[in-house]
Parts: structure tokens; C-alpha cells; sequence
């Protein structure tokens, strides 16, 4: 573990994925690449694919059953999570959100940890959507590595704005490792998803070539 994790900023440090604290040290808790963004903020960026919830997250999940007042929801963890038919937005007990077996929802961890059922809601703290809710008619829904969803996820992505330049298509990226994503024709949401599939090992180097190949048409 450098030095500079404990030692630089001793009076305030962001443990990130794959970090845990442990009284004044800092330990890993999973294989990978250590990466540090200003000021305090430091993370593993591991291939990791299982997820594991984490309270604020985002994320994509699969409706699978409804149970009473529940829907049960596929987040792609070791349990499946939590979802009351009042977490969405203008949802009363006459007003009930339409909400079938199979649909894919945005949503937002309130409720994450080893102790208790993960609970999602598809609002905010002012009761607003804000992006969330049920979604995915006619996209592609596709896994990526953890480490991937974060570099999509983070402001000024190179790989989205490298994506924009060919053809303008829809996005939807959970923490949870699943992206959705839907192009004007079928044929433009498939190479959407290679695209996005092939940047997982590449350098940016390597991603601009290919993507600039396949614009030109010679892929």
C-alpha cells in the first residue's frame, strides 16, 4: 500500500471500491489497479463482474416476481432486492405504478448491507424520479466488468463522448455491471454494444482506431 494513502492526507480520506478501512490503515479487499483522483479519493479498478450493493448506488435491475405490496428485483448480486410498489413517483395505494414481471428498472439503493434485504426506491429524496423507474423498451441490455461501468459512469468519459461522434444513441449504465442501450436501427444498437463490450482491454489509443475504422465503414 504507497505511502501517500495515509500519510499525504491524514486529516480526510475517501475510501473508494475495493478499500476498507481498519482502525488508522487502509486495506485492500480486492485485486486491481490503484487509482487516486484529486483531492483524497482512492478506489481498486478491478474486472471484478460479481456485484455487491452498496447504499446510493444505481442500478440496473430485472423485475422477477411480485409478492403483495413487493417486487422482487435481480440486481445481479448473491440476493435478490427489494422494491415497494410506493417508491415511485406519484405512487399511492389507488394510484399503483404499472409494474409487470420481466421489466427493467432504474433505481437507487436505501438499503445495502449484510445484515438486512436490499431495498431499492425509483425516487429521490424529494420524491422525484429523476431518471428512475421502469425503462428498456426496445434496447439491448448487456453485461460489462465493474471496472468499465465506472470509467462510462465518470464525468467527461472519453469512451461516451468517443461513442456520440459516430451516431447519437440511448444509454443507461448501472453500478451494478449492466448497461442498456438502444441506437435508431437494431444494426446501430449492436455495434453500440460491441464497441462498448471491445473497450474493456484496450488502450485509448486502441479504442480510437477501432472506433474511427468502424465509422469509416471499414469494419
Amino acid at each position: 500500500m504507497p505511502e501517500s494513502i495515509t500519510d499525504s492526507k491524514p486529516e480526510k480520506v475517501v475510501c473508494g471500491p475495493g478499500l476498507r478501512r481498519n482502525g488508522d490503515e487502509v486495506l485492500v479487499c480486492k485485486s486491481g489497479i490503484l487509482r487516486h483522483k484529486q483531492p483524497n479519493l482512492y478506489w481498486i479498478d478491478s474486472q471484478q463482474r460479481r456485484y455487491v450493493p452498496g447504499k446510493g448506488e444505481s442500478v440496473i435491475g430485472i423485475i422477477t416476481a411480485k409478492s403483495g405490496d413487493i417486487f422482487k428485483v435481480d440486481v445481479g448480486g448473491s440476493e435478490q432486492a427489494s422494491l415497494s410498489y410506493l417508491a415511485f413517483e406519484g405512487a399511492t395505494k389507488r394510484n399503483r405504478p404499472n409494474v409487470q414481471v420481466g421489466d427493467l428498472v432504474y433505481s437507487q439503493f436505501i438499503i445495502a448491507n449484510k445484515d438486512m434485504e436490499p431495498e431499492l426506491v425509483c425516487i429521490d429524496s424529494c420524491g422525484r424520479a429523476n431518471g428512475m423507474g421502469v425503462f428498456g423498451a426496445g434496447g439491448l441490455l448487456f453485461k460489462v466488468s465493474l471496472g468499465l461501468v465506472r470509467r462510462l459512469l465518470a464525468p467527461q468519459s472519453e469512451i461516451a463522448k468517443d461513442l456520440e461522434k459516430m451516431f447519437p444513441f440511448e444509454i443507461v449504465v448501472g453500478m451494478n455491471g449492466r448497461v442498456w442501450v438502444k441506437a435508431k436501427t437494431i444494426q446501430q444498437t449492436l455495434i453500440v454494444a460491441n464497441l462498448l463490450e471491445s473497450c474493456e482491454n484496450m488502450t485509448a489509443q486502441q479504442r480510437q482506431t477501432l472506433f474511427r475504422r468502424v465509422a469509416d465503414g471499414s469494419i
